[in-house]
């Protein structure tokens, strides 16, 4: 190959797609390359021309305009042009070099050859940014078969045995304990005709039975957890891990087609994963003390940087480092009342923001607030809540959970309210949406209860679901400080870079990429009455009430997890390297499969905004 051939290789081998075709393919694509010259003020292909090329540029600038004039694009050094005229037959818009260029020209038949070959080259030129970026998260996963695990293995695979012990309710518990031993298995499931009506496990005999001294001739129905927490055979192991984790059990029978066929255990997990969640937030529970808790919470950087580099989603690791942060509030929680007795009037814990919605991605700082019973007195309950909020909100911060800079805690008094007093905050927000308002509106609306009375909760929910759902002046509002968080993203795609200060030439992944969608969501959300709190959960059932087309959401959510695992990348491999995890990246520091599709997910997120814009201002 003469040297000529040979720049033209190792110029399309790092720029993308290029770099995702093997060496063959590279080695024999430099013959069908012809270069061409073209001066500033040159015209390529006007609207209406056949275009036989896919056009690289090598040096220089081209800009794409419509047929009106507007400009659509400007491309520089690395960048493809000519793509839709080649799928439309002819050129709709018109293409004219704006420097001095020098371009490579690959034949349609060259290029139409690439991509039946080569399917991952082929969906770089897919007509939709969303189809590129579901082809970029599946080209980008990577991990060990015994990493990938807990996201591949379906719940039915880790079922051993033909079927699950069972027995009936009125069975005693001596009898009970025998079936066990005999069949070695460390918990029962109690039917009733074919029902699943409650579970026994050995933990159950020992606290339950052995150390109250409690009768072995009484029936399992005395001892038994009624009505037991299930899982669908079909789900996946990662489903299984992540519900055991939230609701800190052990034994998870597992329902197909109506019929319960067996119960994974922590032990399954542990199978496919050495250092699991599940122990994880069982040892939290089981911690006496903030400095053993704060142990505990080291733990939390590995854990979310092995789960990236096995390949889990995105949305499955917010879920996962949000539930340890519930089980680290809730150990808190519990660790207050027992040092101050129980509280003398019903009130519910509630947490905001990325926590609220299960998109937490590492420690981070707290929001939180308590929602008080309206028989709520100053003078005979202020100082149990005043230091029960102190005690928590301190725990937090010990354990890497920081103070929340804005004061969102319920340590400030403002947010240690009855439930009278936060619904009137909520009034006054919806109904005088001034820009105080809209800021605690993005916080406050992203609410869940973590301790406590829920119901508390519940009711505040369903009074503000009332009041803000189809009330068109708010969602204006709310639509525009949505609209005020823009991805990086210039009028020429290119990236738009902070300028000065300890994060130059860098942007920010978290407010300028993945806020906008959240934002997004929560105005879905707001418009119908949705319940849902998750920004994937809010997108998906925003569709079902069709205020955005499922290939809006789609889009999205597409652009959601490749932002939001680029971030997590970006974070992990912080870790590693014995930094502190932030979320501003440098464009030279990612590679050309990055800043393709981090573009592409921009340019969703963009179009989306602009719908949003005429939809709702």
């Amino acid at each position: 190959m003469d040297i000529e051939l040979i720049e033209i290789r190792d110029f399309l081998k790092i720029h993308h797609p290029f770099d995702l075709l093997p060496e063959e393919a590279l080695e024999t694509l430099p013959k069908a390359i012809e270069v061409r010259y073209a001066r500033r003020g040159t015209v390529l292909f006007e609207p209406g021309e056949e275009n036989k090329f896919l056009w690289v540029v090598r040096t220089g600038a081209i800009e794409t305009l419509d047929p009106d004039g507007n400009l659509l694009a400007r491309l520089s050094e690395g960048e493809c042009f000519g793509v839709r005229a080649i799928m439309r037959g002819v050129a709709v818009n018109r293409c004219e070099a704006i420097e001095d260029s020098l371009l490579y020209l690959l034949p349609v038949e060259e290029f139409n050859n690439l991509r039946d070959n080569h399917p991952q080259f082929a969906f770089f030129f897919a007509p939709l940014g969303g189809e590129r970026l579901r082809s970029a998260q599946a080209h980008s996963k990577g991990g060990t078969n015994e990493d990938m695990g807990l996201v591949s293995t379906k719940v039915r695979d880790m079922i051993r045995r033909a079927g699950p012990v069972t027995i009936a309710p009125t069975v005693s518990i001596q009898e009970a304990a025998g079936v066990m031993s005999k069949e070695g298995v460390s918990c029962l499931l109690i039917t009733d005709q074919d029902k699943i009506v409650g579970i026994v496990t050995d933990k159950d005999l020992r606290n339950r039975v052995v150390a109250k001294g409690y009768d072995i001739a009484r029936p399992l129905s005395d001892i038994m957890t009624a009505n037991p927490i299930c899982i669908d055979a079909e789900d996946y192991l990662f489903d299984a891990m992540l519900l055991m984790s939230q609701k800190n059990i052990r034994h998870l029978p597992v329902i197909d087609g109506g019929q319960t066929t067996g119960v994974i255990t922590n032990t399954n997990i542990v199978q496919k994963q050495s250092t699991s969640m599940v122990f994880l937030v069982g040892d939290i529970y089981k911690r006496e003390t903030i400095e053993g808790l704060q142990e505990v919470v080291k733990q939390v950087p590995t854990m979310v940087m092995n789960l990236v580099n096995g390949g889990a989603t995105a949305h499955n690791i917010g879920h996962v480092v949000s539930t340890v942060t519930d089980a680290i509030a809730r150990r808190l929680l519990q660790m207050a009342e027992e040092k101050l007795g129980t509280a003398p009037i019903p009130y519910a814990w509630i947490v905001m923001g990325s926590e609220a919605r299960h998109e937490q991605t590492a420690l981070s700082d707290q929001d939180n607030g308590i929602i008080l019973d309206d028989s709520y007195d100053e003078a005979t309950h202020g100082d149990y809540f005043r230091t029960l909020a102190k005690f928590v909100c301190d725990g937090l911060n010990a354990c890497g959970y920081v103070y929340c800079p804005g004061d969102v805690m319920a340590t400030n008094d403002k947010w240690r309210v009855t439930l009278h007093g936060w619904k009137s905050y909520f009034s006054r927000w919806i109904d005088t949406p001034e820009p105080e308002a809209l800021m605690l509106s993005s916080i406050f609306f992203d609410m869940r209860a973590l301790h406590g009375d829920e119901s508390l909760y519940e009711e505040l929910r369903k009074y503000v679901i009332e009041k803000s759902t189809g009330n068109r002046i708010f969602l204006s509002f709310m639509a525009g400080n949505a609209l005020s968080h823009q991805p990086p993203l210039g009028f020429f795609k290119n990236f738009v870079l902070i300028r000065g200060g300890e994060h130059n030439h860098t942007f920010d992944l978290k407010h300028n990429g993945v806020v906008p969608i959240i934002d997004l969501a929560r105005t879905y959300s707001l418009d119908v009455g949705l319940s849902e709190i998750n920004t994937e959960d809010r997108l998906k059932a925003a569709v079902e009430q069709k205020v955005i087309s499922q290939d809006g959401a789609n889009d999205l959510l597409d652009a959601l997890e490749f932002i939001s695992i680029t971030r997590l990348r970006h974070q992990a491999k912080q870790i590693q390297n014995g930094e502190k995890a932030d979320n501003f990246m440098a464009p030279e520091n990612m590679s050309h499969f990055e800043r393709n599709h981090l573009k592409d997910a921009f340019n969703v997120v963009k179009t989306m905004q602009s719908a949003l814009a005429s939809a709702y201002t």
